[in-house]
């Protein structure tokens, strides 16, 4: 299979797949290795293709839709209220769709995070003690912006006031 060929037949595997699917899988499929596959999906992106690249892998973009409720939140919390946060998330039916910070050197930064269950949230804790990795609100003092799914009014309203109750969204007056 020419690499034309190859990368046409991993976006049609992406888009046709329930759950994110990592490199190092696309990769055994295809029989190559996982090098390949992130240059091939890097490519994909660069013309246009909208592949999400998540902690669990990659997922396309028309699958990551789930709701009509879609808003930016602001929180700041330290590093061992992470699982707090994300938990009060999902567990009220909401899902995190990315965390984003003001760098004083580069501007905004975005990670893209897609975690829509417990399960979602699990995967992520086991890969940031994994990795040894710090998340990007390390780099702000724990103030970041999260934007949230939830599907209705109501349930954005639930998580809204359960993160304000566990002191984690950032409300300062000034």
């Amino acid at each position: 299979m020419d690499s034309n060929a190859r990368r046409k037949a991993i976006l049609d595997v992406i888009r046709q797949s329930d759950q994110p699917l990592s490199a190092s899988k696309l990769a055994k499929q295809f029989q190559v290795s996982r090098q390949l596959i992130v240059g091939d999906v890097a490519l994909l992106r660069a013309q246009g293709m909208e592949i999400i690249a998540t902690p669990r892998g990659y997922v396309s973009h028309q699958d990551v839709q789930m709701s009509a409720i879609t808003r930016k939140i602001a929180v700041e919390h330290r590093p061992e209220d992470l699982e707090t946060e994300i938990y009060t998330i999902v567990d009220l039916g909401g899902a995190l769709i990315d965390v984003i910070i003001d760098h004083p050197l580069y501007g905004e930064l975005c990670g893209a995070l897609h975690i829509y269950s417990r399960y979602d949230a699990d995967q992520f804790f086991q890969k940031v003690k994994e990795k040894h990795a710090k998340p990007l609100s390390d780099l702000t003092d724990g103030i970041h912006l999260h934007t949230i799914q939830a599907r209705d009014e109501e349930s954005f309203a639930r998580i809204l006031e359960a993160l304000r109750k566990a002191g984690l969204l950032y409300e300062k007056n000034t």
